[in-house]
């Protein structure tokens, strides 16, 4: 890969140059071929898999690279900690794909920096394991994220609630510049860098922005636009993030930060499986207004550069920010419409969907299965009668708004078919693909998942294997960060 680390061009208040800690016995476990040649990554190379654990656990360093770890803080549940950077991550640099698209490649868990916080730098095995799975399945479910390059067990231990193996993950990402980032320099008072990460952040992400009038509410605009789009896109797939804080909402919209994420089973708005959410800030139901909150954090952070008086800028972020429930609404309406196989222009309101949802919650329906068989009613009779019986009169006002020519029908199955998924990573499938690679270093169960994951909108061989519901296990499952 040929380095260019643009983001080195911005003084040194945005990171700490420092090399990634050594390992003592490096072995990868999963490389991601096809993530490899998007990058152009020397085919030689990667076919030499002990180089690449030296390589990608950090005993050594990729040429072009330029070691960094960089500084940005967080609300974390809605506290503010002003420095928290990346304790246990390491940016080795950019890279051009082979499309001309800037990323960043990062290490994580590669050891400490001066942002640790008397952390070990670490991360056990299971939460680098869960990311490379995660980030995948989302990828190829079409939901913008960070995507994992490879996985490397470390030989070495971490302690976190036992005693656990260690392992390094390596994140692809469009960049790591997050909220937490903007942040940052407006909490510490540093006008100059926030000018400068404003402007390096637009000709990076949003080029079509350097000519606009007022830069910093344009960005606000677009970064909002973005992760309006995101949310709606976790909502179709049943994706609980788990962690929402501002160190880990990307402003180029990517899903980032796998740690105590999860996967909707039974429909539930309420449902929480991270085990440090005990208040349910971050419940599947309500990532849209944490979304809000987020944002807000970042207009926050940029008024200094809205406009000189801070009224003003006030008065204009307030105005941008008071789009958002609109915007999100009618893409969450437009995209239950498409997994519903209705016409976007199909006149039904938002209670309608509610009906849905409700009945959902209520009868412990699993979300990626009902719409599955909702889909299959429209050709199956003996479903269509189950359906009846479970949904009652919402099911048959749904079947009138379908229509029953066939060229209507054919035109539902053909919408819902690009909507729903067939398969997701469910929650006691990841666990048992976690246990095989933690316990023996057994990648085969691994890479039968991953297969069925890259193609979650088809039925392959292998595909009934990982669409059981996971309703009972998900009933006192809980997830960890893993720091």
């Amino acid at each position: 890969m040929q380095f260019s680390n643009t983001y080195l061009t911005l003084n040194e208040r945005f990171y700490q140059r420092i090399n990634p800690q050594p390992v003592s016995a490096p072995l990868l476990l999963l490389w991601n071929d096809a993530l490899a040649n998007q990058l152009q990554f020397d085919a030689d190379l990667a076919a030499n898999t002990q180089e690449l654990a030296q390589l990608f656990s950090g005993n050594k360093l990729l040429e072009g690279s330029q070691p960094i770890a960089l500084a940005y803080c967080g609300h974390q549940f809605g506290q503010l900690n002003p420095n928290l950077g990346d304790g246990r991550a390491h940016l080795l640099g950019e890279v051009l794909d082979e499309k001309g698209r800037r990323v960043d490649i990062q290490l994580k868990g590669s050891g400490p920096t001066q942002y640790s916080r008397n952390g070990d730098g670490r991360s056990a095995l299971g939460p680098a394991l869960r990311e490379y799975i995660m980030s995948e399945a989302m990828f190829y479910l079409g939901v913008p994220t960070t995507r994992s390059l490879a996985v490397v067990a470390t030989g070495d231990q971490v302690y976190r609630q036992t005693i656990q193996p260690g392992g390094i993950t390596t994140r692809v990402a469009s960049s790591h510049i997050r909220v937490g980032t903007f942040v940052y320099f407006a909490v510490h008072r540093d006008h100059e860098s926030l000018s400068a990460l404003l402007d390096y952040s637009i000709e990076r992400h949003y080029p079509q922005l350097s000519d606009a009038g007022n830069k910093a509410l344009a960005f606000l605009q677009a970064v909002m636009d973005k992760q309006i789009a995101l949310i709606v896109q976790w909502m179709r797939v049943g994706f609980i993030h788990g962690v929402m804080n501002t160190d880990n909402c990307a402003i180029s919209g990517e899903t980032i930060d796998y740690g105590p994420c999860a996967m909707m089973g039974a429909y539930d708005a309420s449902a929480v499986f991270s085990s440090i959410d005990v208040q349910g800030r971050y419940a599947f139901g309500n990532q849209a207004s944490i979304a809000l909150w987020n944002m807000t954090r970042l207009a926050e952070s940029l008024i200094t550069l809205i406009d000189t008086n801070e009224k003003t800028a006030v008065s204009l972020a307030q105005d941008v920010l008071e789009t958002f429930v609109a915007s999100y609404e009618h893409q969450f309406k437009m995209m239950m419409l498409n997994k519903l196989g209705l016409h976007e222009s199909t006149a039904v309101d938002s209670e309608f969907i509610e009906q849905l949802l409700t009945g959902m919650t209520e009868k412990s329906l699993d979300y990626t299965q009902c719409f599955i068989d909702l889909q299959s009613s429209l050709t199956d009779a003996a479903k269509a009668v189950s359906l009846l019986e479970i949904l009652g009169d919402w099911y048959r006002q749904w079947r009138e708004l379908i229509g029953e020519t066939p060229q209507q029908l054919q035109q539902a199955e053909k919408i819902m078919a690009k909507a729903n998924p067939l398969v997701i990573p469910r929650n006691h499938h990841v666990e048992a693909t976690l246990k095989a690679c933690e316990n023996e270093h057994d990648t085969s169960l691994a890479l039968r998942f991953l297969a069925v994951l890259k193609q979650p909108y088809q039925q392959l061989e292998n595909t009934a294997d990982f669409q059981d519901s996971s309703n009972e296990y998900d009933s006192h499952y809980k997830t960890f960060c893993g720091t």
